[in-house]
């Protein structure tokens, strides 16, 4: 049978004095989905894929889901490949109007939440606040209201190769050796794991005590300047105003130059963009150009609320969680600190031995991975 695939997308009303996106009028957010499935099938279950950035229908594993017969649909939110200025509470409010345009555009009953890399944590954070809500401000004190938006919850949460959460995530990878943002390649000190006079692998555990230690205070370090400069904001009668910025530093992660660190089959001495130590300072690096009011919201250590750990402890629906165990993204104990901190009693944890992030490079291990969801989905009903 042919694959179909279906582009469309959605409008609703939003009351909000900012404006994080390019384009458009104000009082309104678009947002562009992709259906995909087989031709001539129905079901009354979607799943749905979503990511903070989006950009992922065409990915391996959302197309064989839907050459296996599910129906799949991809929905990027407002924020489509740019993170700049990027608001995690806005992008839950993108998923559910999804969600609801889903069941009354095409009758789906069922909604299975595909949280895939980036998109684990936002699924996780998603069904917190439908299950729970608590949120009616973003951390910069901006109205976000996930409260009165009376989300509706998810029939089940898929984490596939996903990560624990942005913040978290890009904490785990900012270089400790920058003291001072204002002179970030002022790197003259032992935890610069790429000197060429670094302390060298396998590193012992005081050494990555103190590095993991020096990478939560850098974070915390900016938290505060962020923090501060929006105080100034307000004192002066400014208080929608925004400030962008540059973090430097955002590759380096003892995972990459020891292989020892969270052990994987994944290939050492590497990331997934390349040579850890050019991505350390690239211009695609998390978190690289952002705003005062997206750190607090997306890569905040301490503000955040979009921690998958956190939220997870908060859901009660099916969890599957997989993990690729030659991933050079997600690690292996991403995977299981996730599992672990889901409260729900129907969980499931599945090893993909071998597979790296995108199934790219292991394709012939992808048809793996769609069996461990199709059974999972048959066996729920789903």
């Amino acid at each position: 049978m042919a694959l179909i695939r279906e582009p469309y997308g959605y409008v609703y009303a939003e009351d909000s004095v900012l404006k994080e996106v390019y384009g458009g009028p104000s009082g309104q957010v678009f947002v562009e989905c992709m259906r995909i499935h087989r031709d001539n099938t129905t079901s009354k279950t979607a799943i749905l894929f979503s990511h903070p950035i989006g950009g992922g229908s065409f990915l391996p594993l959302v197309t064989a889901l839907a050459r296996e017969g599910h129906h799949v649909i991809y929905c990027n939110t407002r924020y489509r490949g740019n993170d700049t200025a990027l608001i995690l509470e806005k992008c839950v409010l993108d998923l559910g109007a999804c969600i609801a345009d889903l069941k009354q555009r095409f009758g789906y009953e069922k909604v299975i939440l595909g949280g895939w890399s980036g998109g684990g944590s936002l699924a996780l954070f998603y069904q917190d606040q439908a299950e729970r809500p608590t949120i009616t401000h973003t951390p910069a004190g901006d109205p976000a209201d996930l409260i009165g938006a009376k989300l509706q919850p998810a029939d089940g949460v898929m984490l596939l190769a996903a990560h624990i959460s942005r913040s978290v995530t890009l904490t785990e990878w900012m270089d400790p050796s920058i003291r001072d943002e204002d002179h970030p390649f002022d790197r003259g000190n032992d935890l610069n794991i790429f000197a060429a006079n670094a302390a060298k692998p396998p590193y012992t555990d005081a050494f990555v005590a103190r590095f993991r230690a020096a990478q939560i205070a850098r974070n915390r370090r900016i938290t505060a300047r962020v923090k501060a400069t929006l105080e100034d904001l307000k004192a002066a009668s400014e208080p929608n105003a925004e400030r962008p910025f540059v973090v430097n530093g955002t590759m380096c992660d003892v995972r990459w130059t020891d292989p020892t660190q969270d052990p994987s089959d994944r290939r050492p001495y590497t990331c997934y963009l390349g040579d850890p130590r050019i991505a350390n300072d690239g211009p695609v690096g998390l978190a690289r150009f952002t705003t005062l009011r997206s750190w607090l919201s997306q890569w905040s250590y301490d503000d955040s609320c979009a921690n998958g750990l956190l939220n997870a402890a908060r859901i009660s629906v099916p969890v599957l969680v997989i993990n690729n165990t030659a991933d050079l993204a997600c690690t292996p104990s991403h995977a299981q600190r996730l599992f672990e901190a889901v409260a729900s009693k129907d969980k499931q944890y599945v090893d993909v031995k071998g597979a790296d992030h995108y199934y790219i490079e292991r394709p012939d291990l992808l048809p793996v991975a769609v069996k461990a969801v199709s059974d999972w989905l048959s066996g729920r009903g789903f």
